[in-house]
């Protein structure tokens, strides 16, 4: 099973161990991490937003339309962020880093 590292707003890193095939959403949710998701994976907001470590960043596949007008409406957008509902864990991204803003941005909740 491959492993995450989420990295928290204050610098604490957590690790864990996750199915193939979770997205790195689910990977939170699953394992207690502070992630959104407020559309529940369905590429219609971005606050499942994350930032990916730049080693890392260029192993990901290349992100969608949808998913780059979503990103677009993410607070704290850097050149290597990316939705968590749209990267799928698998052997390749073993040791995957991701960094969780300090903020999202709901549209829903925030007019």
């Amino acid at each position: 099973m491959p492993k995450i590292v989420f990295v928290e707003p204050d610098g604490t890193e957590k690790e864990f161990e996750v199915a193939d095939g979770l997205s790195v959403l689910e990977a939170a949710h699953k394992n207690g991490i502070d992630l959104e998701g407020a559309c529940e994976g369905s590429l219609a907001c971005s606050t499942c937003h994350v930032v990916v470590d730049g080693d890392w960043f260029d192993k990901l596949e290349e992100p969608s339309e949808d998913e780059e007008d979503m990103l677009d409406l993410a607070f704290g957008l850097t050149e290597t962020s990316r939705l968590g509902c749209q990267i799928i864990m698998n052997d390749e991204l073993d040791g995957l880093r991701v960094m969780l803003p300090s903020a999202t941005r709901n549209m829903m909740v925030d007019k």
